[in-house]
């Protein structure tokens, strides 16, 4: 997830970009740049490795005043973060400078046919292919910028929100969107691009939700929306009421319920260019375990901390029913302090959101001496974890600002289903139908959170019964044992209410001397294989009268006689129920902090990246 902004009209275009970047860095912060046009009319680029006040102070000396530019913060996806991969991309005379939102699936096979006609790219990232495919369009072509860039959409597999200029088109500024957010900003004898509406509340309230396969063609006192046909289009415009804050937030009242909501998209973005359906099959941007050390691998070792821990012991849940190789889970705080011997053939998995987790980084350099590969499971790229292992998987949940985790918790799970997947396939023991239904199922999970977010009501009603409670327990079986610990850690973590999880089963030795009329418990009781013993488990608490909140299947009859509360889910593989029922958790943690007065986003005593011991 990046930040894009762009601007044409009669100010300079570079204090208003930077102030634009500046509001949009929440989408990304590993890099910056922008693109101009000089006094003579040629294009300049310029950009900066790290945040964005590296690329204002390159900036500030240079007294740059343009009528046109394009700004871009970044969070990588393609490339580390390095000066050469930041955006603004050029192509190879320095022309054209594009910035882009999103990932172009066939960006590869573009890049290649490019190359043998003799374009030098120099970036790691799939963007700069797009310069180079409007470059090589105009040239054979013999086509307007506006054509060539329409033509260069056309080519395009995967998602997009992108920004173009030309140093031969400086009163033309185009934009055009597939799957990643864009906004029109219309002023007087000016026009704007951008992610989202906030960095164009202090100079317009008019805006253009761009749609997905639209193109926007600017000029400072004209914007036309057309097709991919190059058709126009009647575009709504909309008066924008928010304020800067609530804009930032995309109208969400806190950002860990912005994060909740972005879970659908997110997920989209997880599967895409990964998920081979035709095949049944799983496929990473790059190679993270070659057929041979996938053959000998005899034990998986789980390394993580906090909502990551709880991550890897699904992770465990789910590698082992799919691919039957043994897997053990250790926190990264116990790993590295305790004798631990390894074989030939155990493969290190470490799950950070950051990358930068103290614990879990001391204990991966402890398992790489031990002679272990590591594989890291992390969300951030360039982080430390990165660097110091052998292989990654890129969650791509993109900045996660609210503490308590949520979209870093899903896509870890996610990843987690897609190594399973893969490694299930290479070591022969998913057979092709068990593999095609779950990754069938897997592109509809998106679908089935929505459903859940668009019937929250009883979630929120629900929280507004027991947000007095001092206690509560949270309680799941089988793969749902690691989603009960997770919606109690939210608990604990944003409402500062005493709450504890355990594998159901385990409730009659010991907790369950603490039930009473006044206790709430929330058990996860949807369809599987242990459907049956969490009944059980259910009418043990109910012969004490404790409150029960039940997360439940939708049309489940038995159920709805039994809970006092019940927060209906989707039905979904019992492999999959995770991805779906950690989201009413997420929202009734949410809730219950919202209405005890708690301050959500960022709780007390917490840190978003736990760099010490």
């Amino acid at each position: 997830m990046c930040g894009i902004i762009g601007y044409i009209g009669h100010k300079n275009a570079v204090p208003i970009l930077l102030d634009g970047l500046a509001r949009l860095e929440y989408r990304g912060y590993d890099s910056s740049g922008l693109s101009v046009m000089n006094g003579r009319g040629n294009l300049r680029i310029l950009k900066k490795v790290g945040p964005l006040a590296n690329l204002v102070k390159l900036i500030e000396p240079l007294h740059l005043d343009s009528s046109i530019g394009l700004g871009h913060t970044r969070w990588a996806t393609h490339g580390r973060p390095l000066d050469h991969n930041a955006h603004p991309h050029g192509d190879c005379i320095g022309s054209i400078a594009v910035i882009h939102n999103g990932i172009i699936e066939n960006f590869q096979e573009l890049k290649e046919a490019l190359q043998k006609k003799g374009h030098r790219f120099s970036s790691d990232t799939d963007t700069e292919m797009i310069a180079h495919e409007i470059e090589e369009t105009l040239a054979k072509d013999k086509v307007t910028l506006e054509e060539a860039v329409r033509k260069t959409l056309q080519k395009l597999k995967g998602t997009y929100a992108l920004g173009v200029m030309h140093q031969a088109y400086p009163d033309l500024l185009i934009a055009a969107r597939k799957g990643s957010p864009l906004v029109i900003g219309l002023g007087k004898d000016e026009n704007f691009i951008a992610s989202d509406v906030s960095p164009l509340l202090t100079e317009t309230r008019k805006v253009i939700y761009l749609q997905d396969e639209q193109m926007a063609v600017l000029k400072r006192n004209e914007c036309k929306v057309k097709n991919l046909l190059g058709r126009t289009v009647r575009s709504k415009i909309d008066h924008v009421s928010w304020n800067l804050d609530q804009a930032e937030k995309g109208g969400f009242e806190k950002f860990m319920l912005k994060e909740i909501h972005e879970q659908p998209g997110i997920l989209k973005n997880v599967w895409m260019g990964r998920i081979d359906l035709k095949k049944g099959s799983v496929r990473f941007e790059s190679e993270i375990l070659t057929s041979l050390q996938i053959k000998v691998i005899r034990r998986v070792i789980i390394i993580a901390c906090g909502t990551a821990y709880y991550a890897g012991l699904c992770g465990k849940y789910i590698l082992e029913h799919y691919t039957n190789i043994p897997v053990e889970v250790d926190l990264g705080s116990e790993f590295r302090y305790r004798p631990i011997k390894v074989s030939r053939g155990t493969l290190v998995i470490a799950v950070s959101q950051s990358g930068e987790t103290a614990d879990t980084l001391a204990s991966i350099r402890k398992a790489k001496e031990l002679g272990c590969r590591v594989l890291s499971i992390v969300n951030v790229v360039g982080s430390t974890l990165t660097r110091e292992s052998h292989s990654v998987i890129y969650t791509q949940a993109g900045p996660e600002i609210g503490v308590a985790s949520t979209k870093a918790y899903l896509t870890q799970l996610a990843a987690f289903y897609l190594l399973s997947v893969y490694l299930g396939r290479a070591k022969h023991q998913m057979p092709d139908d068990v593999a095609e239904t779950l990754l069938s199922e897997l592109v509809k999970i998106p679908d089935k959170i929505q459903w859940v977010l668009d019937h929250q009501e009883s979630i929120k009603a629900c929280a507004k019964k027991y947000y007095r409670a001092k206690s509560s327990f949270y309680l799941g079986r089988g793969f749902n044992y690691p989603t009960a610990l997770e919606g109690a850690l939210k608990n604990k973590e944003i409402s500062y209410s005493h709450a504890e999880a355990y594998a159901a089963g385990e409730m009659k030795h010991g907790p369950i001397a603490l039930i009473d009329k006044t206790f709430p418990v929330v058990c996860i009781c949807t369809r599987g294989s242990v459907y049956e013993k969490m009944i059980s488990n259910v009418k043990e608490i109910q012969a004490r009268r404790g409150k029960l909140i039940i997360i439940a299947n939708s049309k489940d009859r038995v159920l709805e006689e039994l809970a006092d509360d019940r927060i209906e889910v989707p039905e979904t593989l019992e492999e999959l129920s995770p991805l779906v029922n950690v989201i009413p958790l997420q929202l009734l943690a949410y809730y219950l902090a919202l209405y005890r007065g708690c301050d959500i986003d960022r709780p007390r005593n917490l840190a978003k990246s736990v760099t010490v011991e």
